[in-house]
């Protein structure tokens, strides 16, 4: 019995099934939403968000852990309106309700290398076409630079 099962979480990866990564993502945002529904005043929210994003990054191994800390700093810096909460278990950044941009971690989907990704929401219009994610190896001083200018764009 165990060898069918097996069999069939193996065929429902294939032909569309969710990961358990993504499975893991969705029941973090349903969490997400969980814990903005409770109540309590919008300051204790945003710092209980606030510090969610904190923690998280906290539990990335390195060295996206740094890089999350640092990236963290810099939008921060960069857009203090911005505020910091968790979005599918990936520290991210929102203007009001819409989510500006977020940090993904190599680990979260198994990927290669952690990203720093922006939404449709971010005002990084460029002609007809530009990017909105980014892989991120390790920042210099000029891809902070241009991290920071990114994310004022975004902002608006």
């Amino acid at each position: 019995m165990k060898t069918v099962q097996k069999s069939a979480k193996k065929s429902a990866a294939k032909s569309g099934g969710f990961s358990a990564e993504e499975r893991q993502a969705m029941k973090d945002r349903a969490d997400e939403l969980k814990a903005a529904r409770r109540g309590g005043s919008k300051a204790d929210k945003e710092a209980a968000a606030e510090q969610a994003v904190v923690d998280r990054i906290a539990e990335m191994p390195e060295p996206d852990r740094s890089l999350g800390q640092r990236l963290h700093a810099l939008i921060k810096e960069a857009a203090p309106q911005l505020k910091a909460k968790l979005w599918y278990g990936m520290p991210a950044y929102a203007l009001g309700d819409d989510m500006i941009c977020h940090f993904q971690d190599a680990a979260k989907f198994k990927s290669r290398y952690p990203t720093l990704g922006f939404s449709d929401k971010a005002k990084l219009d460029d002609g007809t076409m530009w990017p909105v994610a980014f892989g991120i190896t390790r920042l210099t001083a000029a891809d902070e630079a241009r991290i920071i200018a990114l994310v004022k764009k975004a902002a608006g």
